[in-house]
């Protein structure tokens, strides 16, 4: 006789439709969440953990969490996620694995002419995610036959979103990845996926747009209804993302969290409108809560002062990357603002504005 607890924990877990989503810190379905890793100096004094540990975040919460574990571990957020991926009955699914900086098992001499873009596109017949995230050499290759977190990840800050969405939606990610032109080292889609989503055979094949306009923006909803706003520009743009688009795009200052310590930064820009400041100090809020400079912190993410908008995507400020393709992954909903804008410790000001 199955028990009642069996049935309770089966009707947690059910999914309508049997569309693969995002996977929360319990195991349990969820339509989006964030994962802020840490760097190893704001991590616990333990050295196993330095590197390893992470602030999560879900639409249930109403701010950042504590990791359940390391983020090496299949048992959070990211590794449940992934872990159909490494399955054996993997063949049902289709996947893109896209880095410019790729796994050390699929190393390729020179992905600098591909977007600045870091991601996954994991999908079954009734739906599936798209991670956008800044890991360098991550995920592995389905040839691995498992989940892990590069060494080389561990020291600095990284940023991962994942946003279930329904089948349909992945044609518009096809499109929006066209843009980007993005580094695939792994991809598997036959049959029906291929037949369905014929940009996301095109990018994996190593096409991308080659006729104006360079940029795109469209709104992506999430399989529980949220609305994500999509920004995705081909290197022929030939602007910053943040303060040539985005800023105007949605009609606000732009606090902007990058890797600054890549050759020819741009500095915080006031020439617009809209104002689009270098963040230089990030804060977690409350007890104990971890403060560093974006030195060490190579997530990418940006957020408005006060309307609302947060977006976390996996492009800096570089003069190189205004003429790489990249994107970001954009949002108006509360809980997303509310635990990013307090992050905001310190910020570059404009020359002029001290």
């Amino acid at each position: 006789m199955v028990s009642l607890v069996a049935l309770l924990l089966g009707a947690l877990l059910w999914v309508p439709g049997g569309a693969l989503r995002c996977l929360g810190e319990t195991g349990n379905p969820v339509d989006w969440f964030v994962i802020y890793k840490l760097p190893a100096r704001s991590g616990p004094g333990n050295e196993a953990w330095r590197g390893l540990s992470y602030r999560y975040l879900d639409g249930s919460l109403g701010g950042w969490r504590d990791g359940v574990g390391l983020i090496n571990s299949s048992q959070g957020a990211l590794g449940r996620s992934l872990q159909p991926l490494y399955r054996a009955n993997a063949s049902q699914l289709a996947f893109l694995l896209y880095n410019d900086q790729p796994s050390e098992l699929a190393w390729a001499a020179d992905v600098s002419s591909h977007g600045h873009s870091k991601g996954i596109v994991l999908l079954d017949q009734e739906g599936g995610f798209w991670l956008v995230h800044s890991v360098p050499r991550f995920p592995p290759p389905l040839s691995s036959g498992a989940y892990n977190w590069p060494h080389s990840a561990q020291h600095n800050g990284q940023t991962l979103i994942c946003v279930s969405f329904p089948f349909t939606e992945f044609t518009k990610i096809g499109r929006q990845l066209a843009y980007i032109f993005p580094f695939v080292y792994d991809h598997r889609l036959d049959g029906i996926f291929a037949q369905k989503f014929p940009d996301l055979m095109a990018v994996a094949q190593g096409q991308h747009v080659r006729q104006e306009p360079w940029n795109s923006s469209v709104t992506l909803t999430s399989q529980a209804g949220a609305q994500f706003q999509s920004f995705a520009k081909a290197g022929k743009f030939g602007d910053d993302l943040y303060s040539g688009w985005l800023a105007e795009a949605l009609g606000t200052d732009l606090q902007v969290q990058f890797w600054p310590n890549s050759p020819g930064i741009l500095p915080s820009n006031c020439s617009g409108p809209w104002k689009v400041l270098n963040v230089n100090q990030i804060s977690f809020p409350g007890p104990g809560g971890p403060t560093f400079s974006s030195t060490e912190d190579h997530s990418k993410w940006c957020v408005a002062p006060r309307q609302q908008w947060a977006c976390v995507g996996d492009m800096n400020r570089n003069h190189g990357e205004e003429h790489r393709g990249g994107g970001t992954l954009c949002a108006q909903l509360p809980v997303l603002w509310k635990a990013f804008q307090p992050l905001v410790k310190a910020f570059k000001p404009c020359e002029g504005d001290r």
